[in-house]
């Protein structure tokens, strides 16, 4: 029998129908929500004594519930109040008793997610997760630069989210939580009739009472309310029934839904109007500065006002440049002084320091020049306020118009977000089922096992199941399967798809966080968060990037001031109103300005945060960065058979008997045997036997197998009455000494001939049929077969059925090469095998029973998953059942990394051409110099051309997308 859809696979992981949130909510065992539990592991003790010892020393501190220790096995489990005493203090009151910890354990591992404010490049993502790191309880933090965000794991008996908070604003940027661990489910309520603290008070305890409400937050000053809740126990419209039973006399409590604005949107559209609101200010100043310095010089006479003298050598034109020039500097340009400041302090340097250098350089030197000439009559110099100025400007040109592309690239997670919709309607049924009442309510009200009702092209509301109608269901967006889908009576249908004509009733199973809907979201949400491993090279660049530009920057300087005092240039290579030291000053800042690495910490993230989206909307969800680098690598694809390559809903052809039992009798075992198994062709065998018992009329109970036993890969064993059943392929009857006989051979051998699996009978020791079960091929797979091979890309196909038939399907399908009558561990053996020889290998399976497969392949490919998203073993889920994903997954991973190469040569390439062009390299030869202004030009550019073109994968085609249509 074929192996692939194993029994136990979806109850042993916890996968069936999504019922584990990827954020999953802390474990809350306790009535009491603040005593936590931890255990340790204790040395040396001896007897029975040492443990009551133990137990009374923690028994004395305060803040311990109970303590139990096992002398057996040395382990104690201590029951304590986390606002009272951390786990630490009851370890070293362990070791104070003189008893050693062997083990302090981990805790529960809590998980928050913030936003980050101030980060400009790589250093700055690395500066905070350094800051995260240093807190005592952090286990693990990611911070994402284009994201802007962070993900902390950390143990909250040793610290929480307000310590993490204060860190990241201890290291110098800002900090926002957008959600911890247990966010999963959250309802923000807008409170009436609430006028006291007193008030507040009695809601607060009123909400925490209430089974499954795990986390209940007031704003007395806003009369707002955030409850976190267990969607099993209790719902948002049971929270604001249970707010206005609180109200009791004449105090009369109101609640309502209150919608928090997207974060996201909000502070995305607030930068954005902060860099265009300082690039105006700073144009405001600068503007003038360059016509007076650039411009009104070259027309005279309208120019000549600016050479009269104020006092001594003093002019007009250098007093107002100085003039403007200073807000410029000091007001606009503060945040490159506060970002430098906390930079150095970290003792890193980043973009913040590589401006805040160059400009003051360029000011300070101009304010020397206006002083000197302010003090003496007969002095010539020139000033570079208009460098300063149109740096600082450039720049922030540059930053506008880069968090307007960076906003872009997050586009795909944000239309997968608004797929859901605002309202949906709420039937209440009474005993048979009738519809009392409809009521439309917000989809944020709707409760586990609510009855919605969903009209002809209406959006469904949430996960669930229909109980009443039938329709077709549009689901494109969520799976990228273009065809609608036939819903009827106990179908399954996913939030934000769209109802085409019919009108549905259907039960919710899923809401909130836990629809697929949002998983989605979360789950590309941590794949843009993790970082790539293609990312460490600009990591490892960007750590000594700005302190060899500083050196290089200072050595251009001397490179250029020290020849020009010895004389070893022409005098008139200086240009007009320069000098030696002003001609190598303005190389050195331009050089110190153009090299700046913010591209290069821009190159991965934003082609990695457009990529995963782009292939989310079109139904592949790729797992993060590290899964995309490793699928473009990819030389060999290992498909499994039924349910891939295969439409994995097997049917019965025929049935045979060897034997002098009835057909009836027959299949009344067969039925018997099988009942108990999960595996598609057992169902297929069972639905069968069914259907030619109730043909002969049979009404009998069908009887129960006793003994029921699975052997893996080969078929099931179990005791019927008073008889001995196998049902499975030769394999099993050989491991069980069963004879199969010669017209038994020749039945087999004729059906695996046309790629069908025979699946044999043995009643007490003697073969006694055989049902030959068919299992057609994917119209697509030889198309997507065909299509790797044109990439260079072998297929294999590893199953559990028999050679003959594997064959015959690999032939059908165009496979080079088969491993039939493999159980799911001898997969992962062949995978490892193949890393052997030195094979990158991606595995494609149905994501619940090809697990150790999946997870041993550098690449696991969950395939057909539906709602049934197998996250837990495989790197990329394909949403739908179709082949062809398998080529759009590598494909797209080959075109994100071809786009980082790219993007790295945009960033390098600014910087390695710009160095030697700043540093006056082509001067002598040609007289092209690069201004400090026009290298801060160039610096702004290229982080905006890295951001463009990682956006241009939001024009991603399928390479199989038009032959879709003939599938």
């Amino acid at each position: 029998m074929d192996s692939n859809n194993l029994d136990g696979g979806v109850d042993a992981k916890g996968m069936d129908d999504l019922k584990e949130p990827l954020l999953k909510p802390l474990d809350i065992n306790n009535k009491d929500k603040r005593i936590r539990t931890v255990k340790f592991k204790i040395g040396d003790i001896e007897c029975a004594s040492c443990a009551t010892t133990i137990e009374s020393v923690l028994g004395k501190l305060d803040g311990v519930k109970n303590a139990t220790v096992s002398p057996i096995q040395g382990q104690a489990a201590v029951n304590y109040i986390p606002e009272l005493i951390t786990a630490k203090k009851i370890k070293e009151a362990i070791e104070d008793a003189g008893f050693p910890v062997d083990e302090f354990p981990e805790q529960d591992v809590a998980v928050t997610r913030l936003r980050i404010k101030g980060m400009a490049c790589t250093s700055c993502s690395e500066s905070v997760e350094s800051a995260l790191r240093m807190i005592a309880g952090v286990k693990n933090a990611v911070v994402g630069l284009a994201l802007e965000e962070a993900k902390v794991h950390f143990d909250p008996s040793l610290t929480d989210t307000s310590c993490i908070i204060q860190a990241i604003e201890d290291a110098g940027f800002g900090a926002d939580l957008i959600s911890s661990g247990n966010d999963v489910n959250k309802v923000h309520l807008k409170l009436e009739g609430v006028n006291s603290p007193e008030d507040m008070s009695i809601v607060q305890s009123s909400l925490e009472s209430v089974e499954g409400v795990n986390n209940v937050e007031v704003v007395f000053t806003e009369k707002k309310v955030a409850i976190a809740y267990d969607s099993n126990l209790t719902g948002p419209r049971s929270l604001i029934h249970c707010v206005e039973k609180a109200g009791r006399d004449l105090k009369l409590y109101q609640a309502s839904l209150y919608v928090p604005p997207r974060r996201r949107e909000a502070e995305q559209k607030h930068e954005i109007q902060m860099y265009r609101n300082q690039f105006f200010l700073s144009c405001l100043f600068s503007v003038p500065i360059f016509f007076f310095s650039m411009v009104l010089p070259m027309l005279p006479p309208y120019g000549n006002w600016l050479e009269y003298k104020v006092h001594n050598t003093l002019t007009v034109g250098m007093l107002l440049r100085w003039i403007l020039c200073t807000p410029v500097q000091f007001i606009v340009g503060r945040r490159f002084y506060v970002g430098s400041y906390h930079a150095l302090r970290r003792r890193s340097a980043n973009m913040d320091v590589l401006v805040a250098l160059g400009t003051n350089v360029a000011y300070f030197y101009s304010v020397y020049i206006a002083m000197k000439a302010l003090a003496l009559d007969k002095f010539e110099g020139q000033d570079f306020f208009e460098t300063s100025s149109m740096l600082i400007s450039f720049i922030l040109l540059g930053k506008f118009l880069e968090v307007i592309a960076k906003g872009k690239t997050s586009d795909a997670l944000a239309k997968l977000t608004d797929l859901a919709p605002d309202t949906a309607y709420l039937l209440s049924l009474d005993d048979d089922g009738n519809v009392i009442s409809e009521m439309e309510i917000s989809t944020q009200l709707i409760q586990r096992n609510d009855i919605l009702k969903i009209v002809p092209g209406a959006k469904v509301p949430a996960d669930g199941i229909v109980v009443s109608g039938q329709s077709y269901v549009n689901e494109s967006m969520i799976t990228g399967e273009a065809r609608p889908i036939a819903k009827r009576l106990g179908d399954k249908v996913i939030g934000g798809t769209i109802n085409e004509n019919g009108c549905l009733q259907v039960k919710a199973t899923h809401v909130g966080a836990e629809t697929a809907l949002s998983q989605i979201v979360q789950l590309v949400e941590a794949a843009q968060l993790a970082r790539a491993p293609v990312q460490k090279l600009a990591d490892k660049i960007s750590k000594f990037f700005v302190p060899t530009v500083v050196i290089a920057a200072f050595l251009t300087w001397l490179g250029w001031f020290i020849p020009g005092e010895f004389g070893l240039y022409p005098k008139h290579w200086i240009p007009k109103g320069m000098d030696k030291f002003e001609l190598a000053l303005q190389f050195g800042i331009s050089v110190l300005v153009v090299a700046c690495p913010c591209a290069l910490g821009l190159a991965t993230p934003t082609a990695v945060m457009v990529a995963t989206g782009k292939g989310a909307s079109q139904g592949v969800l790729i797992k993060g960065g590290n899964s995309l680098e490793k699928a473009h690598k990819v030389k060999t694809v290992v498909f499994d058979k039924t349910g891939t390559l295969t439409v994995g809903k097997p049917e019965v052809v025929s049935a045979v008997l060897f034997s002098n039992y009835s057909m009836e009798e027959f299949c009344a075992v067969a039925t018997a045997a099988e009942a108990n198994s999960e595996h598609p062709i057992a169902k297929s065998i069972v639905e069968h036997a069914k259907r030619l018992l109730t043909k002969f009329g049979s009404t009998e109970h069908v009887m129960e197998a006793k003994d029921f036993e699975v052997h893996t890969g080969a078929g099931v064993r179990g005791r019927v009455g008073d008889k001995m059943v196998l049902v499975g392929n030769k394999r099993l009857m050989r491991d069980c000494n069963v004879q199969v006989r010669p017209e038994v051979e020749e039945y087999v051998s004729e059906n695996e001939k046309l790629a069908r699996t025979c699946v044999l009978v043995a009643i007490d020791g003697k073969v006694a049929g055989s049902f030959a079960v068919t299992d057609p091929v994917k119209p697509e797979a030889a198309r997507v077969i065909s299509y790797l091979h044109s990439m260079s890309i072998s297929s294999i196909m590893v199953t559990g059925d028999n050679w003959a038939t594997a064959a015959a399907i690999a032939k059908e399908v165009g496979i080079d090469k088969v491993f039939a009558e493999t159980d799911p561990l001898g997969k992962a053996d062949r995978i490892k095998e193949l890393q052997l020889k030195g094979l990158t290998v991606a595995m494609v399976g149905d994501g619940i029973n090809d697990s150790p497969a999946l997870v041993a392949a550098d690449v696991g490919m969950a395939i057909g998953a539906g709602t049934d998203v197998a996250i837990e073993a495989a790197d990329i889920v394909l949403m739908k059942s179709n082949l062809e994903d398998v080529v759009t997954a590598i494909h797209l991973s080959r075109k994100t990394m071809s786009r980082i190469r790219l993007n790295y040569v945009w960033a390098l390439g600014y910087n390695i051409l710009g160095m030697p062009i700043a540093a006056g390299v082509l001067f002598p030869f040609t007289g092209i110099r690069l201004p400090p202004w026009l290298a801060g030009a160039c610096m702004a550019a290229s982080s905006l051309s890295v951001v463009c073109s990682s956006l241009l994968l939001q024009s991603y085609k399928k390479p199989l997308h038009i032959s879709a249509k003939s599938a």
